[in-house]
């Protein structure tokens, strides 16, 4: 197999999409985002597009993070169910969460079609129990997402093997999902930002964060300092090193692209993204040019050395589990890859301000398989907070619930 590992798909599918400068000045400005990928510029977009002044500053090339290794399957879906959900926070909050995440995807489909050219698509969702004995959960979550309008089917063994051609025990076809091109969105949303005037900078490191009741002062190393009523740490998994309480885990998952594959040859996989009730749980999508990008086998390696060399390994492995689902698949893989993401207990994000520095620091940690539309969700929320006003989500996603 001809894997690269190391270079993620949408970074080698696109190439350096626009240049943007290092910072070497010294400015102020209303909001400073630090962090340039997807969830930095859906922040940027929203705190830009209501009349607030904005700058956007990145350690690395724009949307080479995380984003860049992300696989994009955009879902209402929690990695954590709704049932488990309810048992630990209720059921109210268990379905404003996932209710808010389902239309985060219609803001999204919004967003792409304002920007154009990202890939994006609607597709379904199917969520299939990997065991029989994962049947019973399965249906309960979805009698519980039935009852509270959720647009969603159950699938018996017999209609999954009609449909899809694979055998499971049972399944949740749900009606409300997307795909994306994240490094794509990211740097139209944030090219389009510095053509209206914001300042967006990149590979400038902060080497100190300084908070006051009155603003925050971002330094980098090399002296410049950045002068703000409110920043946004919307750094990926690495915005937890600003923090002295840890909040979430670190592990990694990798992942692998086809060839191109003739619309016929992928049949349902053209317009459903999959994934199982096993933990780590596989998945796979379509993309817009007909490959095929398969994800999972997620361990705790969090050492990058460690976990580069476990990525051609990793991916024969997801080959494998695909093709026991699609045995007839013409899967010829083209690239593999590795990323570090975060995780937290509940399966749900970070947005808001944290005890250790105060209101004017606010945390975008959109940790968790839900990264892009948790980030949809925390634009809105973060530009409540930063004009003072309530928003329906902002108890459920804040470190304050690490107490309950």
């Amino acid at each position: 197999m001809d894997l690269k590992s190391g270079y993620p798909w949408w970074a080698v599918r696109n190439g350096l999409l626009h240049a943007f400068p290092p910072l070497q000045r010294d400015l102020r400005c209303d909001v400073a985002v630090l962090g340039g990928g997807i969830s930095g510029a859906l922040i940027a977009d929203e705190l830009a597009a209501h009349g607030h002044e904005v700058v956007v500053i990145d350690r690395r090339d724009i949307g080479w993070g995380s984003t860049a290794a992300s696989t994009a399957l955009l879902q209402y879906e929690i990695d954590t169910p709704m049932t488990d959900l309810a048992r630990r926070y209720g059921e109210a909050d268990a379905v404003l969460a996932y209710r808010s995440c389902a239309e985060a995807i219609g803001m999204l489909r919004t967003k792409a079609a304002e920007v154009r050219d990202v890939g994006f698509a609607r597709t379904r969702s199917l969520y299939y129990a990997s065991k029989r004995r994962h049947a019973k959960a399965l249906r309960e979550e979805f009698e519980l997402r039935k009852r509270h309008g959720f647009d969603v089917a159950w699938l018996d063994p017999g209609a999954v093997r009609g449909r899809y051609g694979f055998d499971a025990p049972g399944a949740i076809l749900s009606r409300v999902a997307a795909r994306m091109d994240p490094y794509r969105m990211a740097y139209r949303l944030l090219a389009r930002l510095q053509e209206r005037g914001i300042e967006v900078f990149d590979r400038t490191d902060i080497a100190q964060v300084s908070a006051t009741p009155r603003g925050v002062t971002l330094t980098t190393p090399e002296g410049c300092r950045v002068r703000a009523r409110h920043v946004v740490l919307a750094a990926g998994y690495e915005s937890q090193q600003w923090l002295d309480q840890r909040v979430a885990r670190n592990r990694s998952s990798y992942a692998c692209v086809s060839d191109p594959i003739e619309r016929g040859a992928l049949g349902a996989l053209a317009t459903t993204l999959f994934w199982e009730t096993a933990r780590p749980y596989l998945y796979l999508r379509a993309t817009s040019d007909g490959r095929v990008l398969v994800g999972g086998a997620d361990d705790a390696v969090d050492i990058p050395a460690r976990r580069d060399a476990r990525v051609d390994g990793k991916a024969r492995k997801l080959l494998r589990q695909v093709l026991d689902l699609f045995p007839g698949l013409p899967l010829v893989p083209a690239f593999a890859w590795a990323g570090t993401f975060a995780e937290t207990a509940d399966g749900l994000p970070f947005f808001g301000p944290h005890p250790q520095y105060g209101p004017r620091v606010l945390f975008a940690m959109a940790y968790g398989g839900n990264g892009i539309t948790y980030s949809m969700l925390g634009a809105g929320l973060l530009r409540a907070l930063v004009e003072r006003r309530r928003h329906p989500l902002a108890a459920l996603f804040a470190f304050s619930r690490l107490q309950r």
